[in-house]
């Protein structure tokens, strides 16, 4: 995969991330504190948790080609990892005080990453579907 590849992978996880936080924040606080509004420090906490989850995503790429199998190691290795990360730094800067809040935030992190997980198997259920029509367009070609 090349590096802009790459770099435009993380721009995307990044927003994906960010967003998804934005909108699951929102829709709870509407139903369980609507008279709370988000703060500039909040918006900055959450870009920066988003903007790292984003970063450790460069673990999974490779360049060269992977088994399926390393790849999913590599997933759960990640999953595992940005959970640890997240968790201790969300400690560390007073987010997370308690062992319920903490499972709480690994929760949400869960949720997050699989939405992020859940888009980019259908990027690449639609990039696979275009290689094998240009495939078949090819073998047609060859055919004829």
């Amino acid at each position: 995969m090349k590096r802009s590849e790459v770099v435009k992978d993380i721009i995307r996880d990044f927003l994906v991330i960010f967003a998804s936080i934005i909108i699951i924040i929102t829709v709870l606080r509407q139903i369980f504190m609507p008279e709370l509004a988000f703060d500039l420090i909040s918006i900055y906490t959450i870009m920066g948790f988003s903007l790292l989850g984003a970063l450790t995503g460069l673990m999974l790429y490779a360049p060269d080609e992977v088994s399926e199998q390393a790849m999913r190691v590599r997933i759960v290795i990640h999953f595992l990892l940005l959970e640890l990360l997240l968790i201790t730094l969300a400690s560390l800067i007073g987010a997370v005080a308690s062992v319920s809040a903490a499972l709480l935030f690994a929760l949400q992190i869960a949720v997050v990453y699989a939405i992020v997980r859940l888009l980019s198997y259908e990027k690449d259920k639609k990039e696979a579907e275009q290689i094998n029509e240009r495939l078949k367009a090819v073998k047609q070609e060859v055919r004829e």
